[in-house]
């Protein structure tokens, strides 16, 4: 992607990330409701380029984006659309690669949250191989005259049970809907977001004050150089910390707040 639709694809990942960090989000079903609204556009030509024509408002797309979806996706889902559309896009056909990349992420999110990521890019790897050195295996998958049932059942007979549930559903969608990948640049696409995905962490910044952008910027650095990894910082706002800031990544918690710095000397002076 280049020019706007680079900028609009990384304007919607942050969105994504920022949704998928709240636990309450079923990232799995997201990406499922991505995955559908990807093969609606991409089977939709004339509605795909409404969505994306630069001479349209870009809130009378999203409202037209939110009526075509209300009902069949969540809300969740439809919002994320919505934002997408307003948008601008190089191109249209940009639109629905944005989509099919959320909604691998959304999968690689909810492995990541089931703690089985690591295993899912290991997976995606190996799969790979298997096809590489495997020309039956490669030419029943990417056979035009094999139906979608068809390829999906062997896919199970091979994955089911034997690989992550979001390897699964990757690998699924990869094989029956390329949208003009060959397997091989498909999965060694997935194999890359998986381990983008793996580099990445997600540290709750609990402060008595929001903090400014200067703050958030020297944070997050301070935390990716200790780490040694991309840190997201998930923000949240506590008058009970009554100064400075409490930071957990992971089951690892940085206590830098007045309130935990009191407690502490508190337990001390009582043992």
């Amino acid at each position: 992607m280049n020019g706007a639709s680079r900028e609009a694809l990384a304007a919607a990942r942050e969105r994504l990330d920022a949704l998928t960090d709240n636990t309450s989000v079923d990232a799995a079903q997201l990406a499922a409701e991505l995955a559908a609204v990807t093969a609606l556009l991409h089977r939709e030509v004339s509605l795909r380029r409404v969505l994306t024509d630069p001479a349209q408002a870009g809130e009378a797309k999203a409202e037209l984006a939110q009526r075509l979806l209300a009902g069949k996706v969540s809300g969740t889902a439809a919002d994320l659309v919505a934002g997408l559309v307003r948008s601008r896009w190089s191109q249209s056909r940009d639109l629905v690669d944005a989509l099919e990349q959320l909604a691998d992420a959304a999968d690689l999110t909810a492995a990541q949250q089931a703690g089985t990521l690591d295993n899912v890019e290991d997976e995606l790897f190996r799969f790979g191989r298997i096809v590489t050195s495997n020309t039956e295996l490669r030419a029943a998958l990417t056979s035009r005259k094999a139906t979608v049932p068809a390829k999906s059942e062997l896919l199970r007979s091979l994955l089911g049970g034997r690989a992550d549930a979001a390897t699964e559903r990757l690998v699924t969608r990869l094989v029956t809907a390329p949208r003009g990948r060959s397997l091989e640049a498909g999965l060694e696409s997935l194999s890359k977001l998986a381990a983008a995905r793996r580099d990445r962490m997600v540290a709750v910044v609990t402060s008595a004050v929001p903090l400014s952008d200067p703050q958030k910027q020297r944070l997050g650095a301070a935390l990716a150089k200790l780490y040694g990894r991309t840190m997201h910082l998930n923000l949240d706002v506590d008058p009970e910390v009554l100064g400075g800031i409490r930071v957990q990544v992971g089951d690892e918690v940085i206590n830098g707040s007045l309130a935990d710095r009191i407690e502490d000397a508190t337990r001390r002076m009582a043992s």
